[in-house]
């Protein structure tokens, strides 16, 4: 008996060392293969196997997601979808890469807006310019007990330069805000140190906030792009289970 499980285990060991060896071979048959047809593509950080027999997640250094065979002769781009759960496995992978801790987030750097109590918190990258934000913005005007941190993002040209300087200079930056997002009444010229605009403008650069509005949920979800006021009220719920 002793003999034989010293066997199986013996074999066990040379089957799991085997096939690491395999899917490492694998992993660099992708990474030559590709490298040498598609130079241009970004860098491979991340190979895995997924559920689908032989096919393989390639995690790009910009956080896409694409797949491919074993031996890169193929490159798949698109979802993969268990039809069976009927989830998306790649919208999945792809929150979860863009996902941002909302304890680093340079609150320093924000407009806070209470609304009620406050106690649910969100934080929303923006551009005054942005027609969608400001439809955004009067959906979340209907939104109670959350405590929004303004970020402003200028990435619609120097007007938007300019009118986010005004409403970070003023002397109520958050009323500014809601009079131009929702009045239309744009805050009057002032000047101050905006270097915090700046250190925005990286910190989207760094995280990959290429739009907005852009949004970040305690959990550290991020949104991209306008949600109505129950989408909002949804992302707030499961943020805080």
């Amino acid at each position: 008996m002793t003999h034989n499980f010293r066997a199986f285990a013996t074999a066990a060991c040379l089957a799991i060392s085997m096939s690491s060896a395999w899917s490492q071979g694998h992993e660099a048959t992708i990474r030559k293969a590709l490298s040498e047809r598609i130079p241009q593509i970004p860098k491979i950080e991340e190979i895995t196997p997924t559920p689908l027999a032989g096919i393989y997640e390639l995690r790009l250094s910009n956080n896409e997601i694409y797949y491919s065979d074993a031996t890169g002769n193929y490159l798949i781009q698109g979802s993969l979808i268990d039809t069976k759960s009927k989830r998306n496995l790649t919208e999945e992978r792809e929150s979860k890469l863009s996902a941002i801790d909302f304890n680093t987030l340079p609150l320093k750097d924000a407009i806070t807006l209470v609304h009620g109590n406050g106690k649910r918190k969100l934080a929303v990258f923006e551009d005054p310019n942005c027609g969608y934000c400001k439809r955004f913005e009067r959906d979340l005007a209907k939104v109670d007990n959350v405590t929004v941190y303004l970020f402003l993002m200028p990435v619609l040209g120097p007007n938007s330069v300019e009118k986010s300087r005004n409403i970070w200079c003023a002397k109520d930056p958050a009323t500014a805000w809601k009079d131009l997002m929702t009045r239309d009444i744009p805050a009057a010229t002032a000047q101050c140190n905006t270097a915090a605009i700046d250190r925005n403008l990286d910190f989207g650069r760094k995280y990959k906030i290429t739009g907005t509005p852009t949004l970040i949920a305690q959990d550290g979800s991020r949104v991209p792009g306008a949600i109505n006021t129950t989408q909002i009220e949804k992302l707030l719920a499961d943020a805080s289970k």
